[in-house]
């Protein structure tokens, strides 16, 4: 008995033992689970950390501070946007000749390389100094230029190369446009008209920009100087289409352009000056004068109060509301304006002058996609302007009012072209709301009153010239004097018959 006593409390222990050694590995177990939670815990809090440091590093980077320096806008790649259009090869991609670093390299461009290096060539020559002298300045001054580009552009290559590459672009750039100012120059160099037409595009491209700096330190070292400055002057002036008041003004106060693209946009948005208002005709003013005494005599009403949407659509729309078209005496893009000098009359919509060829397309969406651009502070002036011009072109029946009108110069092709094409600049774009409100409250106010809309079309229709005007006063009178005629000899008999 003993023994079996003693066997079973050694098995007894032997089991309290084991039960001990399971509490304890339990107890290691949860201590284990405790300690990963703890330090999943202290992961997440750190994680949350960090990302709630971020929210509150981002306030400031995207609230505007009136104390900030401007910043100067740098030269990239195409905003993500209009990345993904269907013909961004034909609009925002170089033809002939690829400038700076974006395009460098690639071998479509290759055949243009010895023309870049022939034109820098015919530069130095020209300059008076030798192209060692011209090269050390653009690597002195190679630090400042490099921060005209984005990051991304240029940190691919070496300080030495992008010299290089700057100072070969730049020095054919300038002549370049040196020799299509003077004509004589390019007769004598072995160029086709058309790879100096292509290239002429290629230079107002946002991914083929210079910094406009690199051209003023070259132009700075040249005998030529002040020669080469006014060919840049010409040269822009007629890429921007220059017609009328202001030409060769636009940008004075502007200061130092970024690089050519924004040079053009300075040229065609301009400042702001007080228009200038003709004399209508003194028989027809006198006479549509009586007629607003009339008008002020019947009450008239919108067809709804309150804050009109715009309703009108295009060109001709306008017209059969009694709204026309008529070119202002210049070609800056910002003098939209819409005059009605009587308040029951024909409403008379200012529209710049433009030329629309095959550069248009090209120019109008890389200008809107510099304005675009993130680190553009700018109130997209170029972008509010083809809104508009969109808007008021459906088809080329509207072209064709345009045309007549002597606003729009068609170099394209047909009318339907130019329809098409507005049509396609116009897709997507995201004006400044405020752009051109007053005119567009004005036309809304005049399409909506529909009395107005019938007195300005029987104005327009028989009363545009003094002749009709007359006839139809002699035909007022002559109606007048046969009424009292009638008058009179109705008067006579009943006269006779009572006496």
């Amino acid at each position: 008995m003993a023994g079996t006593e003693h066997v079973i409390s050694m098995e007894e222990s032997l089991s309290k033992k084991v039960s001990f050694v399971r509490e304890e590995a339990g107890e290691t177990s949860r201590r284990r689970q405790s300690i990963e939670i703890e330090e999943e815990a202290s992961s997440t809090s750190k994680i949350r950390k960090a990302n709630l440091e971020k929210l509150k590093e981002a306030g400031p980077k995207i609230t505007r501070n009136p104390d900030d320096p401007k910043t100067t806008p740098k030269i990239q790649e195409v905003p993500a946007l209009l990345r993904g259009h269907r013909n961004f090869k034909k609009y925002f991609e170089p033809r002939v000749v690829s400038l700076g670093p974006i395009h460098h390299g690639k071998k479509e461009y290759q055949a243009a390389e010895d023309f870049k290096l022939g034109m820098a060539c015919k530069f130095v020559e020209d300059s008076g100094k030798s192209g060692e002298v011209l090269l050390g300045k653009i690597a002195e001054n190679i630090k400042q230029l490099k921060q005209y580009f984005d990051e991304k552009v240029a940190e691919k290559y070496d300080d030495e190369t992008l010299a290089w590459m700057l100072f070969v672009d730049g020095c054919a750039v300038l002549q370049s446009i040196h020799s299509v100012v003077h004509q004589e120059i390019i007769k004598k160099l072995k160029i086709k008209n058309d790879q100096m037409g292509f290239a002429q595009q290629d230079l107002f491209l946002l991914e083929n920009q210079l910094p406009y700096q690199l051209l003023l330190v070259l132009m700075d070292s040249s005998a030529k100087k002040e020669d080469l400055k006014e060919s840049i002057e010409t040269f822009m002036s007629r890429m921007a289409h220059e017609r009328g008041e202001y030409v060769g003004k636009a940008g004075e106060t502007n200061g130092t352009p970024i690089h050519l693209l924004d040079l053009l946009r300075t040229k065609l948005v301009g400042k702001s000056t007080t228009e200038n208002k003709g004399r209508s005709n003194g028989l027809i003013n006198s006479f549509k004068k009586l007629m607003t005494i009339f008008a002020d005599l019947i009450p008239c009403k919108s067809k709804s109060g309150g804050e009109q949407e715009q309703s009108f659509r295009n060109v001709q729309e306008l017209r059969a509301a009694g709204i026309y078209v008529k070119p202002a005496q210049t070609s800056l893009l910002t003098k939209i304006s819409f005059d009605r000098s009587l308040k029951f009359f024909a409403g008379y919509l200012q529209l710049p002058l433009i030329t629309v060829d095959d550069a248009t397309g090209p120019k109008f969406f890389n200008l809107i996609a510099y304005e675009m651009c993130s680190d553009f502070d700018n109130d997209y002036g170029i972008t509010s302007y083809v809104a508009f011009l969109d808007s008021l072109i459906d088809n080329p029946g509207d072209v064709k009012e345009l045309r007549n009108a002597g606003i729009l110069y068609n170099l394209l092709g047909s009318d339907e072209e130019v329809a098409q094409l507005f049509n396609e600049i116009g897709t997507d774009l995201v004006p400044d709301s405020a752009a051109y409100g007053d005119v567009k409250k004005k036309i809304q106010s005049h399409y909506r009153n529909q009395l107005k809309v019938w007195i300005t079309q029987a104005i327009h229709e028989h009363f545009s010239s003094p002749w009709t005007i007359l006839a139809f006063i002699a035909a007022i009178l002559g109606l007048g004097l046969s009424a009292v005629q009638a008058f009179y000899a109705v008067k006579g008999d009943e006269n006779k018959k009572q006496k």
